[in-house]
């Protein structure tokens, strides 16, 4: 694990918030000089803690009403299946979140769509990927709680 101090720590927290904040601003919030909070944020993401700077889109704007959690149960236990299938689940866009996962499923998947019909779409080219042995489907009635922030109070020094 990188070696993070309190400063590094609140950068990151304010990054989390709004990474439109200027240099200035964070320095000042964190109370350091400009050109030492620039060099940490540098540091920072030269050492890929920062990985990428991002812009989130709100779902309801933009009409996708839909989030659907996807359970994939397999028989199919080997690179070459996985190789065909990950290329596949990772072609489709309505596809925003993919994981291998253990327990009584293989794969989880996250999905955003318009609704129950554009979701059908995408169910349509998600099993034409590779043979499955069960596909089940979650709908979120309501989001309680949706974070991009990751917690950083375990790396206090």
């Amino acid at each position: 694990m990188k070696t993070i101090d309190r400063y590094d720590r609140h950068v990151l927290q304010l990054l989390q918030e709004d990474a439109d904040l200027t240099v200035s601003d964070i320095a000042e919030r964190v109370g350091l000089s400009t050109n030492a909070c620039w060099r940490r944020i540098k540091r920072l993401e030269e050492q890929n803690v920062i990985r990428q700077h991002v812009v989130l889109l709100s779902e309801k704007t933009l009409g996708l009403n839909l989030t659907v959690f996807v359970s994939i149960k397999t028989n199919e236990h080997n690179d070459n299946w996985l190789k065909r299938f990950a290329a596949g689940v990772k072609a489709i866009p309505e596809v925003v979140e993919f994981y291998r996962i253990s327990g009584a499923t293989d794969y989880l998947l996250k999905i955003i769509t318009r609704d129950i019909q554009d979701y059908d779409r995408v169910y349509k080219k998600l099993i034409s990927v590779a043979p499955l042995h069960d596909v089940s489907s979650s709908f979120a009635m309501e989001r309680i709680k949706s974070s991009t922030a990751l917690p950083l109070d375990h790396m206090s020094t």
